[in-house]
């Protein structure tokens, strides 16, 4: 991977993070939650999301290592769930980061299948990484191990009597989604990673994976 297609990868990672946290903070307000519009956090300006580690250094120096996957999170956006009344509040908030990564995998898909863009186009890598970071970040969240989405969902279709259960995973959480990446975890959403990225890009892959 070149270092022009690097920079891009970041820079799409970045941008897409965001909208993913954003979609967070839109869905908790339109609960009832302000939570997160009150703390300035509903904006696509990269700055208030970005965190330092997860955001700068953590795709940085995975960047540098030749074929690592390059990946990070921006800072969580601020929900207080006693703000919604709704029963399913948590999932409601949690689903809509992910959802909004394959709808900008979408839209990207559908611009490089149906746009007519020439052979060898930048755009073409351009709109193939977009689709692919996004279908990573949303299948990747999706996953049922605390603090990802995924187990937010998870948990709130449990019944009250299970609390206990969710207090013990999100308290070794952390640690549970280290072995998951760490024991060969990804290996098992890599089919549908794939899957879903061939069929959004028509199995145009730009010829830079």
């Amino acid at each position: 991977m070149g270092i022009e297609t690097t920079i891009l990868f970041i820079a799409i990672l970045i941008i897409s993070v965001v909208i993913h946290e954003v979609s967070h903070g839109y869905m908790a307000d339109y609960l009832g939650d302000p939570t997160a519009r009150l703390a300035g956090r509903l904006t696509i300006n990269p700055i208030p999301h970005i965190d330092p580690v997860g955001s700068i250094v953590v795709p940085g120096l995975l960047a540098l290592l030749p074929g690592s996957i390059i990946f990070g999170w921006a800072k969580p956006v601020p929900y207080n769930p006693h703000n919604i009344a709704s029963e399913y509040g948590d999932a409601l908030v949690a689903v809509a980061g992910p959802a909004s990564n394959l709808f900008l995998a979408a839209i990207a898909g559908g611009v490089l299948q149906l746009a007519p863009i020439a052979a060898g186009s930048p755009l073409i890598s351009f709109l193939v990484g977009v689709v692919l970071i996004n279908v990573v970040l949303a299948i990747f969240n999706l996953v049922p191990i605390p603090p990802l989405d995924g187990s937010k969902i998870l948990f709130n279709f449990l019944p009250a009597r299970f609390n206990y259960i969710r207090r013990n995973v999100e308290q070794y959480g952390f640690f549970i989604l280290l072995g998951f990446i760490f024991l060969g975890g990804i290996a098992v959403i890599e089919p549908l990673i794939f899957g879903l990225t061939t069929f959004f890009t028509g199995g145009s892959l730009g010829g830079i994976f």
